[in-house]
């Protein structure tokens, strides 16, 4: 049997559970999503009328998943057993479920915080800060990213299509629902102090980085596109400066040095592009990500073979500019030359070649990608 503390716990959270069920007069039911707990809790739950599923996979997620996928109403509301949530004021995820919601979120920092119930470090640090970025990314309207009660319809959650089993199903939830063009709102929500007396799970900075690259994963534009095409611009504007001759700027100046290093810097911009798409193209695919018409114009077959056309011409430049460079150096009769126009001419040729090579491998690769799936035995 559990200790009397987490046995009060349970029983306060069913318990006020029940009565909102019973007020609101609603079809209703407590469901215990259970996952593996040996300290006799499935046996509490049962007996305060609970409805206990054992959920076969560990985790979080895994938990929250598959207790709302047994879940029988077309309205979930989730929430920890741990009475840091009231389940006796329900009635606002209601009334905004009905109202054509199909995500409502509690708001900690709205409803109010009860003393010592949230560690200082996801107070004022974790939660603004990834509740931000969320907002930066997904344009999403939750400003408590991660509060851990909130309601969703079954239609919804079934549409949402969630895979994560860890801690960072929170963020995919509100993360799948906002690329979706689901309808988001939030509600006040009152936070009180863990009632169990061990610890909780939550390891605060692990977990953080857990969402945050969870976050960051499902946002390739902000991950590799848009600092992709940054550093590729900027680099092009320094390189192409510089490829005539040295330039001179406050006294300071940059030379054949300066150049490759920004070609180096057009490169790595030009490869997070192409890994930016690759990453979009196989989430679209896999369901990951929703589908983009500008996605279905690369993946379309003409632009694919332009691109193939495209990049066979770079490297055909590119060599060629390696033959004049050659022919140049043979004119000399191989000997001494300035070392700056041959180094400025090899490194336009070289850059213009894996420039080339890159296009053609992303097209290959892109073709690869919007081939067909496989099709159902069903």
């Amino acid at each position: 049997m559990p200790c009397l503390n987490e046995a009060e716990t349970l029983k306060k959270c069913i318990d006020k559970a029940n009565k909102w069920i019973e007020s609101s007069k609603i079809d209703a039911e407590v469901l215990i999503s259970d996952n593996g707990s040996t300290d006799g809790s499935q046996e509490i739950a049962k007996s305060l009328g609970a409805r206990v599923v054992d959920a076969p996979e560990k985790g979080y997620g895994a938990a929250l998943h598959y207790g709302s996928m047994q879940a029988k109403g077309d309205y979930i509301i989730m929430g920890d057993s741990d009475d840091s949530y009231d389940f006796s004021q329900l009635d606002n995820f209601i009334a905004k479920l009905d109202a054509g919601y199909d995500l409502v979120m509690g708001n900690r920092f709205l409803g109010g915080i009860e003393p010592g119930a949230m560690p200082w470090k996801n107070k004022y640090i974790g939660n603004p800060i990834l509740s931000w970025i969320g907002r930066v990314l997904f344009r999403c309207p939750a400003k408590d990213f991660h509060c851990g009660l909130r309601g969703f319809s079954k239609k919804a959650f079934l549409g949402m299509d969630l895979r994560t089993t860890g801690m960072e199903f929170a963020s995919e939830m509100v993360i799948k629902a906002n690329l979706m063009g689901m309808r988001i709102c939030e509600v006040p929500t009152t936070l009180s102090k863990d009632g169990r007396s061990r610890p909780p799970h939550l390891r605060p900075w692990q977990d953080g980085w857990r969402h945050l690259r969870f976050m960051m994963i499902f946002s390739p534009r902000w991950l590799f596109i848009y600092p992709g095409l940054s550093l590729f611009f900027i680099s092009m504007a320094c390189y192409f400066s510089l490829l005539f001759g040295p330039v001179s700027f406050n006294g300071v100046t940059f030379d054949i040095h300066t150049m490759l290093y920004a070609q180096t810097g057009g490169m790595i911009g030009l490869i997070s592009c192409c890994f930016g798409l690759l990453i979009r193209m196989f989430g679209i695919r896999e369901g990951l990500l929703p589908n983009h018409g500008l996605m279905d114009t690369v993946q379309s077959k003409a632009v694919l073979e332009i691109g193939c056309i495209l990049s066979i011409i770079l490297i055909i430049v590119g060599v060629y500019i390696g033959m004049d460079t050659l022919d140049f150096w043979a004119n000399n009769s191989f000997g001494d030359i300035t070392y700056g126009i041959l180094l400025r001419k090899i490194s336009l040729s070289t850059m213009i070649m894996m420039t080339g090579f890159m296009m053609f491998f992303m097209s290959l690769t892109a073709g690869f990608l919007s081939l067909p799936l496989k099709r159902s035995s069903k």
